[in-house]
């Protein structure tokens, strides 16, 4: 694994840098998401395909950049069921620390029925302290209809990412690898080794330079949730019977068992 990763990390010194606030038009807070899944040998293939055409994100001299996030649900579990069901209409709550530059934001992402994703976030001290943050329990009210004291923290996930940009600034790509879940009821802790999360974020069904690339490496899209994938990863009694191809492709993308529990 050592040595893809340094592959990777000479693919993406090899690009040009954009730095955050030359992307600052490009934000896409009211998106279009496309999610793929991927291994890192695929990942590598991506990466010499795209080298002219992309701008790979720079921040602190970084372009790897470690992410912590928490996720939030009730007690009955009602955001992750929400999501095992297949509903058109779902949300998440979550806090997540951009560790390279130590901020932490409350977010609150809604999936309207026409695959729309909304996001509304404001800034709090940290993993642990954000509860008394003014707005905090109006926003989780607002965009949820749940109540802050009824979330209870289920499942983190720390990653690396990597955003690139497309020269003409239309779109961006960020690519998480190096995924690692706790499980606050279980205690539980998983890793997913060879595993690569692709997300296309874009203003519309506009042209991509990046999914005709995707598609000649054999990438295809494919929904995929972290929070849900970890939580079913790290707790066997939840319901997953929808989950269990995406979990199967886990054990494919790493070629052995990589379910400690029956699917």
């Amino acid at each position: 694994m050592q040595d893809i990763d340094s592959e990777i990390k000479r693919l993406l010194d090899s690009m040009s840098p954009i730095t955050l606030e030359q992307m600052s038009d490009i934000r896409l807070m009211n998106r279009l998401d496309t999610k793929y899944v991927a291994s890192k040998e695929q990942l590598i293939k991506l990466l010499n395909l795209v080298q002219d055409k992309y701008y790979v994100q720079e921040t602190l001299e970084n372009r790897v950049i470690p992410y912590l996030t928490t996720y939030y649900d009730t007690k009955d579990h009602y955001l992750y069921t929400m999501h095992h069901n297949k509903r058109a209409k779902r949300m998440k709550v979550r806090v997540r620390t951009y560790v390279a530059s130590n901020l932490t934001f409350l977010e609150v992402k809604n999936k309207n029925n026409h695959a729309r994703t909304k996001k509304k976030r404001i800034e709090v001290p940290s993993q642990d302290d954000f509860r008394n943050t003014e707005g905090a329990y109006e926003l989780v009210k607002r965009k949820t209809g749940l109540g802050l004291d009824g979330l209870n923290a289920v499942v983190r996930n720390n990653f690396e990412r990597v955003t690139l940009v497309n020269i003409g600034k239309t779109e961006r790509l960020t690519i998480d690898f190096n995924i690692g879940f706790h499980n606050f009821e279980t205690n539980n802790d998983h890793g997913t080794d060879q595993l690569v999360i692709i997300e296309l974020k874009r203003d519309g069904n506009v042209f991509s330079p990046v999914c005709n690339l995707l598609r000649d490496i054999h990438v295809h899209p494919t929904g995929f949730s972290k929070c849900c994938i970890g939580m079913a990863l790290t707790d066997p009694s939840l319901k997953q019977n929808n989950f269990k191809p995406k979990l199967r492709n886990l054990e494919k993308i790493n070629g052995r068992k990589f379910i400690d529990h029956e699917l």
